[in-house]
């Protein structure tokens, strides 16, 4: 089955004075995801949007939301931001932040989202591997969480292509972090689907080529892959 790439846009980069401007650009440009960072200051060194942060967004917007907590104790706080969010929406929430990981995905599956974790750059798949089953999506970071406009770290693509050789048929994989027109096609490459964009959107003098041009690049590798399995 041939996979299809959806791109998020992370507002984590966009203008904080115009963000309902910057949102319907990337609406309109079909966009498939609004990508929020939720940083705590202890899990990550940064602090930015809460559950209040998330109910506005999901008033100025039907785009579904992808609600990434990078914040400790996740499960305390599934359930305040599925009630910011709704049906349809996703929570990520990190391998290293709980003991309880099958905890908090019961939670996110019980408030009716869907539910995805993520990896940080250094930590190895088999954290997650037990859980690929049981989730809707894995995110491999290719940055260290907090910020953005980082360099994407290149050593995270193995990890990306050992989760698409084990995961379901069908499953999303996501990458976060350091996408540009470069880094785009060797995340896809090796099974990525799902791609969050940030500054290579937001960044730009026109959101909407941007998006444009990393979804054409992203749709051309999975065409080439497509291609070299029909024909060997």
């Amino acid at each position: 089955m041939q996979r299809r790439i959806k791109l998020a846009a992370s507002i984590l980069a966009a203008n904080p004075v115009r963000l309902e401007e910057d949102i319907k650009k990337v609406e309109m440009a079909g966009i498939d995801l609004i990508h929020i960072d939720v940083m705590d200051g202890h899990f990550v060194p940064n602090i930015t949007m809460g559950p209040f942060f998330v109910e506005g967004i999901k008033r100025i917007t039907q785009v579904p939301l992808d609600m990434h907590l990078m914040i400790e104790h996740p499960e305390r706080y599934v359930n305040v931001f599925a009630d910011a969010a709704g049906e349809g929406d996703l929570i990520t929430f990190h391998i290293e932040a709980t003991k309880k990981p099958g905890e908090v995905v019961s939670l996110i599956k019980s408030a009716g989202l869907k539910a995805s974790v993520s990896l940080n750059p250094d930590t190895p798949t088999g954290l997650v591997e037990d859980l690929l089953d049981t989730i809707d999506m894995v995110l491999v970071m290719s940055v260290n969480p907090g910020f953005a406009g980082q360099r994407f770290i290149s050593e995270i693509l193995p990890k990306i292509a050992r989760l698409r050789s084990i995961a379901p048929e069908g499953m999303d994989i996501e990458v976060d972090g350091g996408i540009t027109t470069e880094t785009i096609s060797q995340a896809v490459r090796q099974g990525a689907n799902v791609i969050v964009a940030a500054s290579a959107i937001f960044k730009t003098n026109d959101p909407c080529n941007a998006i444009k041009t990393l979804r054409q690049i992203a749709e051309q590798v999975v065409r080439e892959e497509c291609h070299h399995r029909i024909n060997g």
